[in-house]
């Protein structure tokens, strides 16, 4: 999951080099806190949130086939 993450944000982004996900595991459920570098959190995010929305439907349904919950923070 964290590379399937990681490859979304990398092609929405001009610098793809500084994409970082971490993986916090939880008891139920995993959070994935993706990190970009300056200038492209907006990209990330999209308009009123759409971009991220969908990454986030994206992720729960992988994860959802795997049998595990799975949430995604973008942090600044």
């Amino acid at each position: 999951m964290k590379n399937f993450v990681e490859f979304i944000a990398k092609h929405l982004v001009d610098k793809p080099d500084e994409v970082q996900v971490t993986e916090v595991e939880g008891e139920r459920v995993t959070v994935y806190e993706l990190r970009v570098g300056e200038g492209d959190l907006g990209k990330v995010i999209g308009k009123r949130g759409q971009t991220a929305k969908s990454i986030r439907t994206l992720l729960a349904a992988a994860s959802a086939k795997q049998g595990k919950r799975a949430v995604l923070e973008i942090l600044e």
